[in-house]
Formats: structure tokens, sequence, C-alpha cells
């Protein structure tokens, strides 16, 4: 509607009743600091005069953007109001139809806030058209670490510890910030991070063309930001009680002037940790089975972890600001020992041999990333960024394998001993530029570019041992170097109008790769070049109901690992080896659903990937060998309905309710032979959050995921029932918290995984140590009402260093 419209509309209404009804006024801002940074969620009320009476009112974005409307034309004043910050008592006289006021600049309180009570609610969640947004602030998530909010974050799972989400590995950020490292490597981290600084968690299912080409979906877990100068920390630790015990403690310091904010925190980590499994495989010619193999593996680490993370923000002046941030993990000692008994039988289980298997394998490594932030704030609106990452990242492990064979009368027949040490050495090189332009209130443009420049060297010697002598193994040794160059640049546009949503970008990607095998004299190279287009459009039909779609189109590249061509060991009949010509894979994913309320949400999704690739149990029937190997499947479809629903039962008790009905497919050439299946599954979760005592200062989680037998990969997985319980009592004036809980309560995680295909026959049943006892304390000191700055940088090849062990 416009002036002109508006004007008329008016002049009719006094004719008709003599009485103003219109209302259809707004007044707009935007509220930021000192330093120019958005200022979300503060509290803006419109009072009358002269009488201070509120009007209406409302609360600033993630942008610090704020619009009142249908507000009648008059004098008022704006009351501004943010905890750490001074009060703003603006007068403000509303003649025009939209009244759009400058920027408001906020001034933090001088002195440092004492004690701020944080009432403990309930988790919530919020749909937008291209993510959840998990708020879990102040609930019983919030103290314990950032591994147990993903765990109960609604679409994502930590199995075999690593994250998935829709049978999708996501990308980690913290405040849009990328985390850096290997799968193992995260989960400490997330493991050793305490939780009392998250405001929330989005998981981003469709992410703008600003994230790399390779982020299908990312987690994006958003920190609350300090709140006035001064100092604050929390000390935290945790004991878990699982088949063997566990424990972590660290610390989290922040700092802040009007010209630094500092943030760093140490975790150290002591774990034992259990995980048995049974495996069969039937080895086949083409009459049928030839040898029937049986094996019992108890496998146990020993693992100490040391994890620093800092960073520094000077604020140079109103618009430019430098920054430098270090994530380091050191890993002194990781030990992994591998204790097997196997028995081989023919075809009609008679007797051949049996032997006893140790392999004790010993690691150390370090993980190192330094950046540094360059950003600049003009008074358009309009921002540039650059930054510029170096990794240096250390492996070696050395390895010994003992295997002792008995005949089929148990008396001992030989020894086959052998010792390894494999090395791995990386080094990372990006850079990149970020530029955004608030175009209106309504619409915004940004652009950027990004280089990466990786190199990793690989090398693993093996010894026998079966003489009196230590004797080489030319043809068990190796050397792999690989290099890798990405060249890329996006371009995004936002706009929204009164009931539609729209965003869209573009980001195109050259890799260049090289990778030489020294054992064979081999040198595999790729060069492709990629265009990655994604898009969302939002529409509101009512003030009840949203209609949404997205697509996007996302690379997943091999880690440097799967490429690397290097055999592990477990036994003398099981091997784990990369695939140095696996080949990256193309996802084109679309989504279209309807909201009600945003409490209720239908959806439905279609997903296809060129080129998938997975971990594999491949037999070589000829030499009785069971051979771990990323392999690239032909075509990969899985399409899907979901189902969401939040709602309050009571007061005190909110339930978050999701069942996703899903067909997956594989197409892949295996051993000559085309092959395709396809399976229906069905995953579901129910959450419930409840608040007790009249404070509410004891608050609890309980949780259901149900995960019913699906294929990956050709291999059928059994059905789970994932269960798991969080307490948290606040004490202490509200500085500190306690918090028990326990996971797997009925013993149903335990899953058995089955390849029967073709000449395939190979089944293993995993008992994995997840079924535990925790219990946590934190304690913060200092100014209290602070909170974290944290950031990690934004680069996508750290973790693909290599794959967990």
């Amino acid at each position: 509607m416009n002036v002109k419209h508006l004007y008329s509309l008016i002049c009719f209404s006094l004719l008709v009743s003599n009485t103003v009804v219109s209302q259809n006024f707004s007044v707009s801002g935007k509220l930021t600091d000192l330093q120019k940074n958005p200022i979300a969620y503060a509290n803006i009320v419109l009072l009358s005069t002269p009488d201070s009476l509120a009007v209406t009112g409302t609360s600033s974005l993630e942008t610090g953007l704020f619009s009142i409307k249908n507000i009648a034309p008059n004098n008022y004043v704006l009351k501004i109001s943010f905890v750490g910050f001074k009060d703003v008592m603006l007068p403000i006289s509303v003649t025009n139809s939209e009244l759009t006021l400058e920027a408001i600049t906020m001034e933090e309180v001088a002195e440092a806030l004492n004690e701020v009570a944080l009432i403990a609610k309930k988790p919530t969640l919020k749909k937008e058209v291209d993510r959840l947004v998990f708020n879990v602030a102040n609930t019983a998530l919030s103290e314990g670490n950032m591994a147990d909010v993903l765990k109960n974050t609604p679409s994502v799972l930590i199995l075999n510890n690593s994250l998935t989400v829709r049978n999708a590995t996501p990308t980690v950020y913290i405040n849009d910030r990328k985390i850096h490292l290997t799968d193992a490597e995260l989960l400490q981290l997330l493991e050793g991070t305490p939780a009392n600084s998250i405001k929330s968690v989005e998981v981003i299912t469709n992410p703008p063309a600003k994230y790399d080409a390779d982020a299908g979906v990312v987690l994006n877990i958003i920190m609350s930001k300090n709140l006035a100068t001064g100092y604050n920390g929390t000390v935290f630790g945790n004991y878990t009680q699982g088949t063997y015990a566990r424990y972590d403690a660290g610390i989290s310091n922040f700092y802040k002037t009007k010209k630094i904010n500092l943030f760093a925190s140490y975790n150290y980590q002591d774990a034992k940790v259990a995980r048995a499994s049974d495996e069969n495989v039937n080895f086949k010619d083409n009459l049928g089975v030839t040898e029937r193999l049986f094996s019992d593996f108890d496998r146990t680490t020993w693992s100490q972890t040391h994890t620093l993370n800092t960073n520094l923000d000077y604020f140079i002046n109103d618009t430019h600001t430098i920054g430098f941030s270090a994530n380091l993990l050191y890993v002194p000692e990781f030990k992994y020992i591998t204790k097997g008994s196997s028995e081989v039988f023919n075809a009609t289980y008679n007797k051949l041999y049996d032997f006893n298997n140790i392999n004790n394998s010993n690691d150390d490594k370090y993980n190192l990333g330094f950046d540094l932030d360059y950003d600049i704030n003009f008074e358009s609106g309009s921002s540039l960024s650059f930054n510029t990452h170096l990794t240096t990242y250390d492996y070696h492990r050395d390895q010994h394998v003992r295997s002792t064979y008995f005949n089929s009368n148990n008396a001992f027949d030989f020894l086959n001993l052998f010792n390894t040490t494999s090395d791995q050495n990386t080094l990372i090189n990006t850079g990149q530029m970020d530029y955004s332009l608030p175009l209106s209130e309504t619409a915004s443009f940004a652009a950027g570019a990004k280089v990466s420049f990786i190199k990793t060297d690989s090398k693993l010697n093996q010894f026998n041992l079966n003489s009196a002598l230590s004797v080489f193994d030319s043809a068990n040794s190796n050397a792999f170097k690989y290099n890798e160059s990405i060249y890329a640049a996006y371009a995004s546009f936002d706009k929204s109008w009164e009931k539609w949503q729209l965003s869209f970008g573009l980001r195109v990607e050259q890799t260049d790769t090289k990778g030489k095998d020294f054992s064979s004299s081999i040198t595999n190279k790729q060069d492709y070049f990629d265009w990655f287009p994604t898009a969302n459009i939002s529409y509101q039909v009512s003030k009840k109901i949203n209609i949404y779609t997205n697509f996007k189109r996302s690379i997943e590249r091999p880690d440097f690992q799967s490429l690397n061509p290097f055999k592990f060991y477990l036994n003398d009949n099981t091997i784990v080896t990369g695939n140095p010509n696996l080949q990256p894979a193309i996802t084109n994913h679309a989504v279209i659903g309807v909201s009600l309320n945003e409490s209720f949400f239908v959806e439905a999704y279609y997903k296809d990937i060129e080129s998938s690739f997975t971990e594999l149990p491949l037999q070589d029937n000829v030499n009785n060998l069971l051979v771990f190997t990323p392999t690239n499947l032909v075509k990969t479809v899985d399409f899907g309905f979901d189902f969401v629903a939040i709602f309050d039962v009571l007061p005190n008790w909110n339930v978050y309710a999701v069942t996703s009905f899903l067909n997956w497919s594989d197409k892949a050439t295996i051993n000559n032979m085309l092959l395709e299946r396809d399976t229906w599954s069905n995953y579901s979760v129910l959450s419930n959050d409840f608040t007790f005592l009249e404070d509410n200062s004891l608050t609890a989680n309980f949780s259901l995921v149900y995960i019913s037998e699906y294929q990956q990969g050709f291999q059928t997985i059994d059905t789970r029932l994932i269960s798991d319980l969080t307490l948290k009592k606040t004490i202490l004036n509200n500085r500190g918290a306690l918090t028990l809980a326990f996971a797997d309560l009925f013993n149903t995680q335990d899953y058995t995984v089955t390849s029967r295909y073709l000449n395939q026959d190979n089944s293993r049943f995993l008992n994995q140590d997840n079924r535990y006892i925790k219990l946590g304390f934190s304690y913060k000191f200092g100014n209290t009402g602070l909170n974290t700055n944290q950031r990690t940088n934004d680069l996508d090849e750290r973790n693909r260093l290599e794959k967990s062990n």
C-alpha cells in the first residue's frame, strides 16, 4: 500500500466515523554497540507522552534491526534496554507512515555485572526456511558439554563416534566459523568444551553460498556474546563411568574492555573406552562357500588429550577490528589395543585352524590452527573482512602385530610378527575475503572469494620379525604425497516482502589435485570446475501457515586418509586401506515444506548423489582377506517425508516429536557387476523437557530416538533405540551447577551390520561403550554476567586430514 492510497483510506475513515481508526504507521531502526556490532534481543518499548505508559514493543533481531508496526501517529518516547548497556530514552514523533531512525548506539555499563540471575527454562525450537534453530541457553543441557547439546539437538545423531544429520555428515561451525578437526578430534573438542555459553544450535540444512561447497549440512553453534566489560570464567569437571572410568576438566576465561575482547579455554581429557565386536566372514568361489572365519575382538583405547582455544579481538577504532585465534590440540598418547580370537572352518564347519591376534598401536599427534582476521565496518552498513589461515598437523603411529596360529588339534603351528611405523605431515594455507552490502532494510547482497593450498606427506614402513632380525618389508611399505588447490568465489542476494522471502546464491569452485603413490609409481591427477547454486523461497499464507522450498548443490571431497593407499592390518585377515582413485561426490538436494503456527511442520525432500562414496568391507575371496576400503558408488538417491511437532503438554513440560519415513537406494558396480538396492526406513524422536521447583532450578531432559533397520552402501544396519536422561540443578546462587546424565537407559544401542550380496557375505555385531553415567560440576566466577566471544575460523580443509581410527 503506497502513501497516496493510505491517505485516501484515512480520509474516508474520518468522513465515516470522525475517528482515526487506521494505525498503519511504523518505526524501525538498528541497534549497535560502540564497535558497530549489532545488538540482538534488546527490549524496545514505545511509551506514550506524557504519562509514559507502554503502548507496544518488540525486540531486536540478530542483525540489530527492529520494527514496530501498527501504531497511531503521535509523539512517543522509545525506550531501549539490554542487560549490560545503559538504557536509551529517545523522543520521536510519528507523522509519516514509515519512520526510519538513524543507527542507535548503545553504551555499555561501566561497572561489571554482579550476580545476574538466569532463570532455567526449557529448550525451544524455531523452524526457518533453511534451518532449525534450537535454543538451549539456561536449560538442563547448558551445563553439560557441547557434545551433550548436539546429541539432544533435533535431527542430529552421534553414531560410531561421528556426527550425522539425516544420513549426511555435517560441517560444524562456532559463530559461523568452522571447526577444522578430524572426526575423533572434533568429538574430543566438543566433549571438553562447556555448554553453558551456548545460546543456540542452528541445523542449517540448506547453507547459503558463503559456506564452502562441501558444506552440505552445517551445524552452527551460536555462543552468547559478551555483555559488559570485565572478566569472568568457568571451571568444570566431569566423571563418566561406562565400561571403564574416564574424566575431563578444564577452565574457560573471558575478558573484555573497550579495546580488547579475549577468550581462552583449556581442557584435559583422560579416557579409557571399550569396544567389542563379533565378526563373521564366509569366503566364496563360484561354487559356494570355501572357508568360514569367526572372530571375537576386544578393542580398548587409552587417550590423553590437551586442547587450547583462544581468540583475541582488538578494536582499532569504530570501524576497524583485527583478530587472532588459535585452536590447538595435542595428543601425547593414544594407545589402541585389539585382542582377537579367530576360528577358521571349511564349508561343512570342520575346524581347519585357529589363531590369536594382538594389535598394539601407540599414536601421538598435534593439530595446530592459527587465524588472522581484519574486519572493516563502513558507515553505510556494508562490511569487508579478510582472513588468512595456517594449519600444521603431525601424526605418528607405532604398530605391533602378533598372531599365534594353532592347527585343528589345537597344537602350536607358527607365529607371525611384524611392526609398522607411519607418519603424516600436513600443511594448509588459505586466504579469503568477504563483502556484504545492505541494499535496504529488506534486501542485502554479499560476495567473496577464497583460495586454499594443501600439502600432505605420508610414509609407512613395515618390518617383519619372524626371524631373530628385523627385516624391512618393501612390499608392504610405501610413501604417498598429496597436493590440493581450490579457488572459489560466490555471490548471494536476500530480499523480503510482506509475505514473501527470497534468497539465492551461486558459488563456483576450481579444484586441482595430485596424489603420488611411490610403491606403484602411479600419479593420480584431478582437475574439475563446478557450479553450486542455492535458493530459498518462502510464502506466508496467513499468520499461522507458511510454505517454503529450497534447493542446494554441494560437493563432498574425499578426506586425505581415504585417498592414502597404505594398508593397516587389524589382523592377518582384516585390512584397512585407502583408495587413491576415489572421486568426489556431487549432491542435488531439494525440499518443500509447510509450517503451522511454528509448531507443526511437514516436509518432503529429495536428494540425488552422484559418485557417492562410503567405506565398504570387501572380501578378497582368493586370498581370504576382508578389506575395508572407501568405494565410489554409481549413484545414491535419498527421499522421504518428515513430520515435526513442538508443543507444551503442561506449563513445565515441553515436547519435541518427529517421525521421518525415508527411502534409501544405492547403485554400484562391484566385481564388474551392476548392483541396485533400496530400503524404506523410519527415524523417530521424542524429546521431553521438564522444569521443577518453585525457582525453576531443577530441569530435566528425557529423549528417545528410534532408528529402524536401514541400508547404507549395501550394508544393512540393525534397528536401534537410543535413550538418554539428563538432570541439572543450579546451586550456590546460580553460580554452580550439578548435572547427572544417564545414557542408553535400556541398553538397546548395540547393533549388527550385515553385507550379503553377490559374493560378499560378512557381518559384524558392534558392542559400543555408550552406556554410562556421567556426573558433572561447573562453577562460574568473576563477572557472571559475561559470556564467551569464542570464535573458530572458517576453513573447510582441516577436517579432511584423516578419518577417526
